[in-house]
């Protein structure tokens, strides 16, 4: 049975040991897209270290339909935040790649990701801070982000934790329910994650938790994803050189 409120004060001194040992007195900078995972990622940064010490980054690339949600989060939790829009330096990129390469659709759908990070990190380094992953172990077990986009950070308090486990935890820390219960977007293709992923995240939880799901098409698929995208939860390869 999921505690979540024993799994949220343990989260919570998590996060304050980790900027005892690597930053006491920093700020913590994460990216706001107004979903549930940016949201609880912030609301636990803030019981852990105070309004204060929480920064969060709202990206949008040109006009965002949802950046309302992201600004309620920043008001309701009374945290600093910068709006930095990313159009100009995405179109940047895409104007200035040489005619004879073609663009992939996955390359339009990855970079807008990619320059969030980028950004992140330049706020980051400019408030002594230290950025937040926002990324759950649903998504990233079934390759559910950008490599080098919002895979990254330096500390996730989330990586460990199913989309139903943190749900709890975002009413539990008392966030607006239109927050924690909002459908899951990538942001990328306009579609909900759900309707990428051909299945639901309740059903990829207790697959994930107990092993169990009732149609076998669909446990294929995760297993397929799984398997196929285990690489982006490892470092690098590196040769070793053997030196006798």
């Amino acid at each position: 049975m999921f505690n979540a409120e024993k799994v949220k004060n343990e989260c919570v001194q998590w996060i304050r040991d980790f900027f005892e040992k690597n930053g006491k007195g920093c700020n913590a900078v994460l990216g706001i897209s107004g979903g549930k995972d940016s949201s609880i990622a912030a609301a636990l940064c803030v019981e852990a270290l105070g309004r204060d010490h929480v920064i969060g980054v709202l990206m949008p690339k040109g006009e965002q339909h949802d950046i309302d949600m992201a600004r309620l989060l920043v008001n309701h939790l009374g945290i600093k935040s910068y709006e930095i829009n990313i159009k100009d330096a995405f179109d940047g990129i895409v104007n200035s790649m040489p005619n004879v390469l073609e663009l992939t659709p996955q390359t339009v759908q990855n970079l807008p990701p990619r320059l969030r990070m980028a950004t992140v990190y330049a706020v980051s380094q400019s408030c002594n801070g230290r950025v937040c992953n926002t990324c759950n172990l649903s998504e990233d077990w079934v390759g559910y982000s950008t490599r080098y986009g919002d895979s990254v950070g330096d500390f996730s308090p989330l990586s460990h934790l199913t989309v139903t486990e943190i749900k709890e935890i975002g009413h539990l820390l008392g966030l607006p329910a239109e927050l924690v219960e909002k459908t899951p977007i990538d942001g990328l293709c306009g579609k909900s994650d759900e309707e990428n992923l051909g299945f639901t995240y309740a059903e990829l939880d207790v697959y994930i938790r107990t092993g169990e799901i009732a149609d076998p098409v669909k446990k294929e698929m995760i297993d397929r994803r799984h398997a196929a995208n285990l690489f982006k939860l490892e470092l690098m390869p590196m040769f070793k050189p053997t030196l006798d």
